[in-house]
Formats: structure tokens, C-alpha cells, sequence
């Protein structure tokens, strides 16, 4: 499932992040990177021990818990804490799966990547190209959202970002680690729920709204891992 999740972040948020960001030294984005990626990509980095990537994260971590679509799309058991990166002139990041596990190095907790996430930070029309493509069973889908918003897809996705022809491109990026781990059962749980709170608007009062909740609660509960 790919999902565009709006307003992650208010712009006056987006504007305070990118000026502390924006003045940090960056680095090499291979700093992350594994044998498979490391051939594929070129950008910069936030340095991750830095104080500006773990309280930007943590804020972003926050705004991500208060956002009931992300929860409900994704019903995260933990999430990596954010990265960031930049890609100025020529920079892309070529053809690429995301590794199956990311061990937080501080802390030494491994994550299983479930689902991967852009949070964009830079409006579209200050970069051309930087576009992010995404590759599933119905073709290749082009992101290039506004700042503030995040898209979210199966971490198995083939994915790759384009050169970046004029301008910077700024994003928050990170794992999550689902309480459902397949991106199949994920997807049905989203519509039942999503279906859930159109029949609350509409007919809030119906019997069948206890039974349909609660077969969205027993599949939780059969296929979730707490």
C-alpha cells in the first residue's frame, strides 16, 4: 500500500526544522548505506549522532503519533528515529530495496522494516526532478509531495529517487515496523477502518457497526504482534 499522509508537519515547523538543519555540516549519505545501496546512491546525510537529527526526530516522532491516519495505515509497533538527507545537484539514489533490518546504533535495537517513509521538507517548486518512483504490481509511481507531507510504501518496494536538475531536495526519512507485518493483511485492516469512520459519520447509530468493529479488532488481534 501506498498512501500520501497530508500535514505531518504545520509549515511553521517545517521552516523552524530547515533552519536549524540547513546550517548543520552534512555528510556523505553512505554513512548509512549497505553493499546494495551504497552502489546506487548519491547524496548527503545529517550526520545521525547529531543533536539537531535526534531532537528533529524525536519532534517528528511526536507529530507522527498524533496523526490518527498514520496510525491507522500503518499501526507502527516501533519506528526507526528519523533521518535526514539532501540531494543538490545531479544527486540521485538509483534502483534499491531497503534492507530487511536496521539496528539503531546507540541504542543497538533492531527495527524490521515493514514499511518505509518520506517526509518532504522542501516545497516542489524550489527543485527540479528529485522525484521519488515507486515500483509495485500496478507500475511506477512518481511522489513529489509538498513540505509537511509523508508518503509511506512496503519496504520490499523497488524505489529510486531522480537526479535533482536545479535546486536542493530536503527530507526526513525512517522505517517502521509494523504490528502487522504483512502489507496485504495491513492494507485490509486500513480500509475496514477506513470504512469504520465513514459509517460513524453517516450512520452512527447502526447495529452493525459493533460487529464490523469488532471484526477489525478480532483481525488485529489474530494477525498482530504487539
Amino acid at each position: 500500500m501506498l498512501l500520501q499522509i497530508p500535514n505531518v508537519l504545520r509549515s511553521e515547523q517545517v521552516s523552524r526544522f530547515r533552519s536549524r538543519i540547513d546550517a548543520v555540516k552534512w555528510v556523505d549519505g553512505n554513512v548509512t548505506s549497505g553493499h546494495q545501496s551504497a552502489q546506487a546512491k548519491y547524496n548527503e546525510q545529517l550526520p545521525e549522532e547529531s543533536a539537531e537529527a535526534h531532537e528533529i526526530g524525536q519532534e517528528i516522532v511526536r507529530a507522527l503519533g498524533r496523526n490518527p491516519l498514520f496510525f491507522s495505515a500503518a499501526l507502527p509497533k516501533h519506528i526507526y528515529p528519523p533521518l535526514f538527507n539532501r540531494y543538490c545537484a545531479e544527486m540521485k539514489f538509483g534502483n534499491h530495496v531497503d534492507a530487511a533490518m536496521r539496528v539503531h546504533a546507540p541504542t543497538g535495537r533492531r527495527i524490521r522494516t515493514d514499511i518505509s517513509a518520506t517526509l518532504f521538507l522542501t516545497a516542489p517548486e524550489d527543485y527540479d526532478g528529485g522525484e521519488l518512483l515507486v515500483e509495485d504490481t500496478y507500475g511506477v509511481h512518481s511522489v513529489k509531495l509538498p513540505a509537511g507531507d509523508m508518503v509511506i510504501y512496503p519496504a520490499t518496494s523497488l524505489h529510486r529517487v531522480t537526479p535533482v536538475t536545479r535546486g536542493s531536495r530536503v527530507s526526513s526519512f525512517f522505517w517502521i515496523e509494523s504490528m502487522i507485518r504483512d502489507d496485504a493483511q495491513r492494507a485490509l485492516l486500513f480500509d475496514m477502518d477506513m470504512a469504520l469512520v465513514r459509517l460513524n459519520q453517516h450512520a452512527s447509530g447502526h447495529p452493525s457497526l459493533v460487529s464490523l468493529t469488532g471484526c477489525y479488532h478480532n483481525l488485529l488481534r489474530m494477525w498482530g504482534e504487539a
